[in-house]
């Protein structure tokens, strides 16, 4: 009993936040124009000064782990290349493959895996080290199914893939990790104003970014098309974590490593990736509704894989 209400305290209180977000949004405490703000404030000022003040006061020749990047570069091809083949085979209207693959291997990597590390741990752990080795390619591999499957004529796919690779050059998140390394390296201690200037600011982002997500969701898009976004949702949340997770432990990883990884296999579908699809001429309806229906089912995944591995003692 104690290791599923360990479980319940690690994702719970995350997923009640977001309900709160959906409800704000519909007693209209929430507008549409906040919720973007929210979003972009977050994204761009919060989360990048979150993840710079963990790697600034991080030991990183105790803390990085070559092994652990490598697998989660690896990883990430590997089970970006097998959801589309799956798709190649089995899908047969094409024009769904770029939404189907992107929503069933692109996981919400960085706001929802810090929050998670943060709930478990009280840090973000190495979790912006899993996001330096998966997020880039998250990008990468998305625009490349995206425009393989788009309608010829309906985009600029030049421009879109110039536009794309600049994002990950200059990606806050990316960014505020590249810029932490260096204060780590050095072990700087900053004064007491600037420290307490940064723990405010940081800590806007879990909360912030998790009352922004509850407010956009809209749910009758997960009953359209239900059969490939239940089919996505699967991969993303069931088939995915549970090929990789097995294979992690048996390769030595625990606990802060261990939450990462869950969180790069089986967190929820990131909403960027219905924004990416409707903008590069794919499926907006099917990434609408496996962003929405895999948010609503990894209440359930992402408990019960933190039950498993805490009663096993992994994390």
């Amino acid at each position: 009993m104690s290791n599923f209400i360990y479980s319940l305290n690690a994702t719970m209180p995350i997923f009640l936040v977001m309900i709160l977000g959906w409800w704000l949004k519909r007693m209209h405490f929430l507008t549409e124009e906040f919720i973007g703000v929210a979003d972009k404030l977050v994204f761009k000022v919060a989360l990048p000064v979150l993840v710079f003040k963990d790697i600034a006061g991080a030991d990183l020749s105790h803390d990085f782990s070559l092994k652990f990047v490598l697998f989660c570069f690896l990883g990430t091809c590997m089970f970006f290349g097998v959801t589309w083949l799956f798709a190649e085979i089995f899908i047969k209207d094409k024009s769904m493959i770029g939404s189907f693959v992107q929503g069933s291997f692109r996981g919400s990597a960085a706001i929802l895996g810090i929050a998670f590390a943060q709930n478990i741990y009280g840090s973000s752990g190495l979790v912006p080290m899993m996001i330096v080795a998966s997020i880039p390619l998250f990008n990468i591999f998305s625009v490349i199914v995206l425009i393989r499957s788009a309608n010829a004529g309906e985009t600029d796919k030049g421009a879109v893939i110039k536009k794309t690779l600049k994002g990950i050059v200059t990606n806050p998140i990316i960014i505020g990790i590249v810029l932490g390394i260096p204060f780590a390296l050095w072990r700087v201690q900053f004064p007491v104003i600037i420290d307490k200037t940064i723990n405010s600011v940081a800590s806007l982002s879990t909360p912030l970014a998790l009352i922004a997500i509850g407010g956009g969701f809209s749910t009758g898009a997960a009953l359209k098309k239900w059969k490939p976004t239940l089919a996505a949702s699967l991969i993303k949340l069931v088939i995915i974590p549970g090929i990789f997770l097995p294979t992690a432990v048996w390769m030595g990883f625990r606990n802060e490593e261990l939450v990462a990884l869950l969180i790069l296999t089986g967190a929820p579908t990131t909403v960027s990736s219905y924004i990416m699809a409707k903008n590069m001429g794919n499926d907006s309806v099917l990434a609408s509704g496996i962003v929405v229906m895999t948010t609503l089912l990894s209440s359930v995944t992402l408990t019960g894989i933190i039950f498993i591995l805490k009663s096993f003692a992994y994390i």
